[in-house]
């Protein structure tokens, strides 16, 4: 509790009053250059610095953004107008070069969007503020995939040499990683990584603000009983990750309220189905068990995924053998949802048949400070295949480590998540189930495997214009991925967030925090 109330201290000593947010949760932004990183608590930071051609609205529908309006001039062309008079922190005015340089920059090899920005074409310049994107192929969901790129200064980004995203999982620092120059409602104002995020109100922003916060003080904290501590003796004004368990005494709690809210976002397990033998195992014979559907298939099997939602969740999740972060992405299809049954006698006679009743060991990487409850969650299936006489390593760090050991495909077996504002099917298929290829396809592919049907169909349904044929598409990838159990899915994770009972807060299903939508009485 020291080192919290350090933090507390020095955040009222640098002007915390009735309209400073203290903010507090599990983890830290990993960076501040916003192409480099595609991580939810990055991105939501982020977001409130720099700005995207189109925006959301509480109900995750699309608005106008930097962008006032635009138009489909054709199935292959899109036009944007920018909205007058917009300018970024540093006073430069918004204009259509600084879009086409940051789509450009966003395509960049060391970009986490590159997916997102090589799908929606070529950006040109018609006049200051008019911008036309060209596609080589129909995109059906253009717009979806606009509103993922930030929008950043051509002219500070080349002042600062940072005209490429830095190179995270190369451990690569740049001007970019601790400071920022954007358009949003609010100025970074200090970056201290793993200590605060400090951002005051951008007084010259175009937008309205529905709320009256004029600075925030994000601060991560890793303990869920220092958090929670902090948020009831009133150190803290916010957290959007309690943990399950505390969930009921926060509701009862004098000064403090309950936001509740689903969250668009699966987790999963994922397993390295490529190499020949496994890096982080002891097998016997020195082969890849991942690579046979049986073993997989008996992981999935020997999961209690009813004792993970009561005991461990306390009922913050809904189970599922869905692939999508949102069932509509799925078409709420009962048959695309339904999970393989836990059956102990089934999946020990699957790792016979494999070869493999003696079972082996190996690593389960685990992040310790990103999803609800991820290495307790680690640690219950652990248990729960020490059945299968699966020996399972428990390797748990915090975020700023994970993500960069799986880019590098640095792992054998890992927990993982996906979700966000995207309900289309689009959002996963392409980035994370998809073969790694080029241009950001696969990208997320950290299991590293390779399913030809469902790869095929997938592709297909990117640039299909015909929204039956696409659906049809759709459905066969994800049932192909089912059948072959590339992933193992566990749940929807189900996300309240905590506040003293002055805040007011929307909750969206893509768990970001708005800024300027946040009131402190």
């Amino acid at each position: 509790m020291k080192r919290w109330m350090g933090v507390a201290v020095l955040a009222v000593a640098c002007g915390a009053s009735a309209q400073t947010l203290r903010w507090a949760g599990q983890g830290d932004p990993q960076t501040m250059d916003p192409h480099s990183q595609n991580e939810t608590l990055t991105n939501n930071v982020n977001g409130q610095i720099y700005e995207r051609l189109t925006n959301r609205n509480a109900r995750l529908e699309l608005v106008p953004g930097l962008a006032a309006e635009w138009t489909q001039a054709g199935p292959l062309t899109w036009r944007f107008k920018l909205r007058p008079g917009v300018k970024f922190h540093d006073g430069t005015p918004l204009t259509a070069d600084d879009v086409v340089f940051s789509i450009q920059r966003a395509k960049e090899a060391t970009s986490q969007v590159a997916v997102y920005a090589n799908a929606v074409g070529v950006p040109r310049r018609i006049d200051d503020l008019t911008v036309e994107f060209r596609l080589a192929t129909f995109n059906p969901v253009f717009l979806q995939h606009i509103d993922q790129l930030w929008i950043m200064s051509r002219k500070w980004s080349e002042a600062h040499r940072v005209t490429r995203p830095l190179d995270f999982k190369s451990k690569e620092e740049s001007f970019a990683a601790i400071n920022a120059n954007g358009t949003g409602p609010y100025v970074l104002v200090s970056r201290q990584p793993g200590i605060r995020t400090v951002l005051r109100r951008n007084a010259n922003w175009w937008g309205r603000f529905q709320g009256n916060v004029q600075e925030v003080v994000y601060t991560p904290v890793a303990s869920d009983a220092t958090r929670l501590a902090a948020l009831v003796s009133g150190e803290v004004d916010l957290m959007n990750d309690p943990a399950p368990r505390d969930v009921t005494r926060l509701r009862n709690t004098a000064g403090v309220k309950v936001i509740d809210g689903p969250e668009n976002r699966l987790v999963f397990i994922g397993m390295d189905q490529a190499r020949d033998r496994l890096a982080y195992g002891n097998v016997p014979g020195q082969r890849n068990p991942f690579k046979d559907v049986r073993v997989r298939r008996a992981l999935y099997q020997a999961i209690d995924i009813e004792a993970l939602r009561t005991k461990l969740m306390s009922g913050l999740a809904i189970p599922t053998g869905g692939l999508t972060p949102s069932s509509n992405a799925s078409f709420d299809d009962p048959a695309l949802q339904a999970r393989l049954p836990h059956d102990l006698a089934a999946a020990r006679k699957l790792m016979a048949d494999a070869g493999f009743a003696n079972g082996f060991e190996v690593t389960l990487d685990c992040p310790n400070d990103r999803y609800i409850n991820d290495e307790q969650i680690c640690a219950a299936l652990a248990a729960m295949w020490a059945q299968l006489k699966v020996r399972v390593k428990v390797n748990a760090m915090p975020r700023v480590l994970y993500f960069p050991k799986l880019e590098k495909l640095d792992t054998s077996l890992f927990l993982y998540g996906w979700g966000g504002s995207v309900t289309d099917a689009e959002a996963i298929l392409t980035p994370v189930y998809r073969r790694r290829g080029d241009k950001g396809v696969g990208n997320y592919n950290f299991g590293n495997f390779r399913n030809d049907r469902a790869d095929a169909l997938a592709a297909q349904s990117s640039v299909e214009p015909d929204a039956k044929k696409r659906e049809q598409q759709i459905r066969g990838a994800l049932a192909e991925l089912r059948e072959q159990v590339n992933v193992i899915p566990l749940h929807r994770q189900v996300i309240p967030w905590a506040a003293r009972a002055g805040v007011t807060a929307v909750h969206r299903a893509d768990n970001w925090v708005e800024l300027a939508w946040v009131q402190v009485k």
